[in-house]
C-alpha cells in the first residue's frame, strides 16, 4: 500500500499484485532493486509480501473462492535468462505465458491480455491494459491476477437495509443504504479510532478469512489515520479485535468500489527508480539491441459489500518500456469515510486494503 499525500477518489489496493511486482524488479535487478524496497513495504507488516499466496488458495473445501493466476507476455526478440526464467515457471507459475511479436500484434496482445484479466477475474475487471497501452516498442508484459468471494458467516438480514447520512469529508453528506444487525460484534476501540472485524463464512479447511473495517472517531480523520497505518510498521497486525462484544447502534454501508490508477509515478515517488530506469533489469533478458526498463504499472480492482458478503478482484499489468474497552456496549456506525482490510488471519495475508470516501451501490 502506498503512502497517499491526499484523499481524491475512492481507492482499493491489491497488495500481492504490486508485491509479485517487486519482487519481479527485485529479480530482474537483484543487487540494486532490492535495496530500494523497504521503505516501500513500510505500511504493511514485511512477513505479509513474503508469504507465498497459495497457501491460502481456495480448494474443493468450500469457504471463500480465492484464486490468483500470472500472465507473460514476452517478445519473440527476447530470451530471459535462465536464472530469471526458473523463476518466472516456478516461483511465480506463471501458467499464461506468451511469446509474441509485438511490432506486429501489439494492439491483439493488449485485448488477449484483457481478456485474460476479464477471465481470471470472473468478468469483474476486463480492461487492465487501455488503448494505446501496448505498442511496436513494448517487449514484456507481466500480469498478475487474484479474484475473492467470501460469505459472511452471519449475513445482514437485508429487510433491515434502511438509508441514512453519510458524511462526506468536503462536509455535505449523501442518502446511502446501511446494514445492521443486532448479534455480538467483534469490535475494539483505540486511541482515535475504532476496528471491526467480520469473518467470513469458513469452509472445512482451516484458513479463515475477515474483513476489517478502520473508522476513525471524527468525520474527517481518515487522512490521519491512513498516515499512521502509513507509518507505522504492523499497524494492522497490532490492531485488530479479537472478541466479540455487545453492540449499541451499528450500522455498515453497503457498497461498491471500481479503482484504477498507474502505479509506477507512486513507487518512483517512494524510492523504486532503477525499475524505471534505462539499464533497470540487467539480470532479466538476454538482449544487447536496445535497454529494458519499466514504462508502466496499470493496477485496477473491484470491492463490492453487501449483505451476503464481499466479492473483490484486482489486476496489475507492469508494461516494459490502544486499549480495549470489554463489557461496555459498542456502537460502531460508519456514515464517514474509513479504512477497509479483508485479510487470511491465520497467515496475516492481506489480499485488499482501500478506503471508502463516498459510497455508490449502483
Amino acid at each position: 500500500m502506498h503512502k497517499p499525500s491526499k484523499i481524491n477518489g475512492p481507492q482499493t489496493i491489491h497488495p500481492q499484485p504490486n508485491r509479485r511486482f517487486l519482487n519481479f524488479s527485485e529479480t530482474g535487478d537483484l543487487h540494486r532493486s532490492q535495496r530500494q524496497q523497504p521503505r516501500i513495504l513500510a505500511a504493511v507488516d514485511p512477513r505479509y509480501f513474503g508469504l507465498d499466496c497459495s497457501r491460502v488458495k481456495s480448494g474443493p473445501l468450500g469457504g471463500p473462492r480465492l484464486s490468483f493466476a500470472n500472465g507473460v507476455w514476452v517478445d519473440e526478440s527476447l530470451t530471459f535468462k535462465p536464472a530469471f526464467k526458473e523463476i518466472v515457471d516456478n516461483a511465480y507459475k506463471a501458467v499464461s505465458y506468451h511469446v509474441i511479436d509485438f511490432q506486429s500484434k501489439a494492439e491483439e496482445v493488449r485485448q488477449e491480455v484483457n481478456t485474460w484479466a476479464d477471465r481470471e477475474t470472473n468478468g469483474l475487471i476486463s480492461d487492465i491494459l487501455p488503448p494505446n497501452s501496448v505498442d511496436a516498442s513494448t517487449r514484456l508484459i507481466f500480469a498478475n491476477a487474484v479474484y475473492f468471494k467470501g460469505t459472511w458467516k452471519e449475513k445482514f438480514d437485508a429487510s433491515k437495509t434502511k438509508e441514512d447520512e453519510f458524511f462526506l469529508l468536503n462536509g455535505t453528506s449523501i442518502q446511502v443504504p446501511f446494514m445492521t444487525s443486532e448479534e455480538e460484534q467483534y469490535i475494539r476501540q483505540f486511541d482515535g479510532f475504532k476496528v471491526l472485524k467480520l469473518p467470513y463464512k469458513q469452509g472445512e479447511d482451516k484458513r479463515k478469512f475477515s474483513m476489517y473495517f478502520y473508522l476513525p472517531d471524527a468525520k474527517d480523520g481518515l487522512p490521519s489515520l491512513i498516515e499512521k497505518v502509513s507509518s507505522e510498521s504492523g499497524f494492522i497486525e497490532h490492531h485488530l479485535p479479537h472478541r466479540q462484544v455487545e453492540v449499541g447502534d451499528f450500522r455498515i454501508p453497503k457498497f461498491k468500489i471500481d479503482f484504477e490508477f498507474e502505479a509506477s509515478q507512486v513507487l518512483k515517488g517512494l524510492g523504486l527508480v532503477l525499475p524505471f530506469c534505462d539499464d533497470g533489469l540487467t539480470e532479466m533478458v538476454d538482449s544487447a539491441a536496445d535497454e529494458r526498463y519499466v514504462s508502466k504499472i496499470l493496477h485496477k480492482s473491484f470491492i463490492e459489500v453487501n449483505e451476503q458478503g464481499t466479492e473483490a478482484a484486482a489486476v496489475s499489468a507492469v508494461t516494459l518500456l490502544g486499549c480495549s474497552m470489554f463489557g461496555d456496549i459498542l456502537d460502531f456506525v460508519a456514515n464517514h469515510p474509513f479504512l477497509f482490510v479483508v485479510r487470511e488471519d491465520l497467515t496475516g495475508v492481506v489480499f485488499f486494503i482501500g478506503q471508502l470516501l463516498k459510497p455508490d451501490f449502483n
